[in-house]
């Protein structure tokens, strides 16, 4: 029980994978092809978002289990380093957390966070994308990344993330997506 204990902690703070827990929430994760999941969040500043508000373009929609964490710190500036990169393929980015939106605009003012950090406190969105999941009491956002196209649907799921490597992976999905016929 220790072990797994301080395997979920080192997941949370350092991003390394965790194991499978037995108290998991069960849903259903959206699956390529599909239409993916409406939503109406707010950001760190309060403004409300929905998948309507990208169509046309690509979205990369991330879930992390908390702010101020070591692999979600990781995981939010190399999303920031490269979002020159990712809106001149297309897309744009949000990140999810169940945080609520006044820790969301503390993390994004200490680290200069240029997109939209959205909070799911009430873990519903989470729940329809079949992220949520929990430690004893404590529930968060695994580390999954949905590539949602144009058109709505999802092109990519990306499952036990490396913070380091995730945009760096989107970026060639996006390239490689973009050129199929």
């Amino acid at each position: 029980m220790r072990r797994t204990v301080l395997l979920f902690f080192l997941s949370l703070f350092v991003g390394i994978a965790a194991p499978a827990f037995a108290d998991v929430v069960p849903s259903d994760m959206p699956q390529v092809g599909q239409v993916a999941p409406d939503f109406r969040l707010q950001d760190q500043n309060g403004h409300w978002h929905t998948p309507g508000d990208h169509k046309g373009r690509w979205l990369v929609m991330y879930f992390y289990p908390k702010d101020f964490t070591g692999g979600c710190t990781t995981q939010v500036c190399t999303f920031r380093d490269d979002i020159a990169k990712l809106r001149k393929a297309g897309a744009d980015v949000v990140g999810v957390s169940l945080d609520n939106i006044q820790s969301h605009q503390a993390f994004a003012e200490k680290y200069h966070v240029p997109f939209p950090l959205l909070s799911d406190a009430d873990r519903k969105v989470a729940t329809t994308y079949g992220v949520l999941t929990s430690q004893g009491s404590m529930h968060y956002a695994k580390r999954t990344t949905f590539l949602i196209d144009p058109q709505g649907k999802i092109a990519k799921v990306y499952q036990d993330v490396d913070p380091e490597k995730n945009s760096s992976q989107v970026l060639a999905d996006l390239a490689t997506l973009k050129a199929a016929p």
